[in-house]
């Protein structure tokens, strides 16, 4: 998008009230994980390793990467995660140097119901979001 030379007060409302609107969802999303009995963290972990286009699963370098976390503030979030009966590690079948990452049935059924909502909910929220944007 070309740089705007200038900016309406409606450009502000706008960047205000989407703004708004995410950080109402990111708390309503933060609540819907700790019914579930999941951190925030915890359940965009299980998000990332559940979408992960990898046939083997994700790597704990993958993941540190998609979370923007360091590696040892990732490994530390995958073993509370183990810890916790969420996901598993597995070893590469290629090479059993590298650590994969997999959800366990308790993991998957928790994500699930949580994904399930969280579709739900932005089903809801995406005709207003995009009545912000509607005259860009």
């Amino acid at each position: 998008m070309p740089e705007r030379s200038k900016l309406t007060d409606q450009d502000y409302r706008r960047l205000r009230d989407f703004r708004a609107g995410l950080r109402r969802f990111l708390r309503w999303s933060e609540e819907r994980a700790a019914g579930a009995g999941l951190t925030p963290a915890q359940h965009q972990l299980l998000l990332s390793i559940r979408a992960s286009e990898d046939p083997w699963g994700p790597t704990i370098r993958s993941l540190s990467e998609q979370l923007l976390l360091k590696h040892h503030s990732a490994v530390e979030l995958i073993d509370r995660a183990e810890q916790a009966g969420l996901v598993r590690r597995v070893s590469d079948p290629d090479d059993h140097r590298v650590v994969r990452l997999e959800l366990t049935a308790d993991g998957g059924r928790r994500l699930a119901r949580l994904s399930s909502l969280h579709l739900q909910e932005l089903a809801r929220l995406a005709p207003r979001l995009g009545r912000l944007w509607s005259g860009l």
